[in-house]
């Protein structure tokens, strides 16, 4: 299980170390984890995803995906040998009421959830990992700041 902790600011301004981030993370991860990925259009949540998964294809040696936002769909599902990995993007999901056919932590116990846009999730999953990216220094450089796991 995951200990809750805050964290410093990781930087990310590359994509190097959005990749190393990824690599990172990955390593940790669970079956039945989900994760938050908060921040602003364009601040590299599915440039994080699109590593993140690619690194599990990588180690199971399958072949690479090409990873996209699931704006349009609202799920993009990712079978990698036995690991399932579920990535959501409800940035065009209005109202709570609409995430019931969405079924997202129904039976998720051997899926790993990947959740872009989570705030009009009301109640929070077991298991919850957030990761905010966010801009500094006038969008020059950015972050992202971990809860509910421990990069050690």
């Amino acid at each position: 299980m995951h200990i809750a902790t805050s964290s410093d600011k990781i930087d990310i301004s590359s994509e190097k170390q959005t990749e190393e981030l990824a690599k990172k993370i990955q390593e940790k991860l669970k079956l039945g984890d989900v994760v938050f990925l908060l921040g602003e259009i364009g601040v590299g949540k599915t440039t994080f995803v699109k590593y993140l998964i690619n690194y599990y294809q990588k180690k199971n040696k399958i072949e690479l995906s090409e990873v996209t936002s699931p704006t349009y769909n609202l799920l993009n599902e990712y079978n990698i040998n036995e690991i399932k990995i579920n990535h959501y993007d409800l940035y065009r999901v209005k109202y709570s009421k609409e995430l019931n056919d969405l079924n997202l932590f129904e039976n998720n116990s051997n899926i790993i959830t990947l959740i872009e846009w989570p705030h009009i999730i009301k109640e929070k999953p077991k298991h919850l990992i957030e990761l905010s990216f966010e801009y500094d220094d006038e969008y020059k450089k950015r972050y992202v700041q971990t809860k509910g796991l421990i990069l050690n």
